[in-house]
């Protein structure tokens, strides 16, 4: 497939995110992140970035589990089937609405998984865009009036990618020392500082480049909008479209 706009896949992401959110439909959040998969699969390339949609589906399982528990645990109660109850704790009159234990019951936890779902494809749809598309070729495309915008946009863009890679690094080098299965307790202090200041060496390399002194845009290798790139967007405008309507 040819190279892509570096725009495209996040044009794609945010139409397709509106879509998932416009639906509230778990059937249309898992088809969302089936094709966000399948996309990132087919056409990442071999680049650090390249496994950020991978590490934003850990984080989504890791949010929705806490979601789960949050939203058994504490939320407002629904009636229905109950599954269990769980140990009440008593609240003032003041949030009575709020209830913390109680009966779970089969519409409350569906409920929660739900919403969990819905959060993870947002998250994931998000990681498809920054596993497609380079943030070098991004920044390329940024208006030089838009300076502060453009270094904001590396730091942003090129900071998961940098984490994945670091996590990558860090159990490498904490299996030459011994440890051969590192707990993420162990490595979230280092791999943290890592990825930052990896991303900031960045926008300081740009910084001592002169990036954003010149008002003029440099022509050396266009990156020029393709008929594929409408044709990516128009899917997504297709699919945010349909959903609309039968939201209607």
């Amino acid at each position: 497939m040819k190279s892509l706009h570096p725009l495209t896949w996040w044009i794609w992401s945010l139409l397709i995110v509106g879509a998932v959110i416009a639906s509230n439909n778990a059937w249309v959040a898992g088809f969302a992140m089936a094709v966000a998969a399948i996309s990132v699969f087919k056409f990442s390339e071999n680049a650090p970035w390249s496994k950020s949609f991978w590490f934003s589906l850990k984080l989504g399982a890791f949010i929705l589990v806490i979601r789960t528990v949050v939203g058994v645990l504490i939320g407002v109660p629904i009636p229905g089937t109950a599954l269990f109850s769980i140990p009440r704790l008593p609240l003032p009159n003041w949030i009575a609405g709020i209830r913390v234990g109680g009966v779970v019951t089969q519409e409350r936890l569906l409920s929660s998984i739900h919403e969990g779902l819905i959060i993870i494809t947002v998250i994931a749809l998000f990681g498809a865009a920054v596993s497609l598309t380079s943030p070098h070729k991004l920044l390329r495309i940024t208006p030089i009036v838009i300076y502060e915008f453009g270094v904001a946009t590396v730091i942003a863009t090129s900071a998961l990618p940098q984490l994945v890679l670091s996590a990558s690094r860090i159990r490498r080098a904490r299996a030459l020392r011994g440890d051969e299965k590192p707990s993420w307790r162990s490595i979230a202090i280092p791999l943290l500082e890592d990825s930052l200041s990896r991303s900031l060496e960045l926008a300081a390399a740009m910084d001592a480049r002169g990036y954003g002194i010149s008002r003029k845009r440099s022509r050396y290798r266009p990156i020029p909008w393709q008929q594929i790139d409408s044709a990516v967007v128009a899917t997504a405008l297709a699919a945010i479209t349909f959903v609309l309507v039968l939201k209607r």
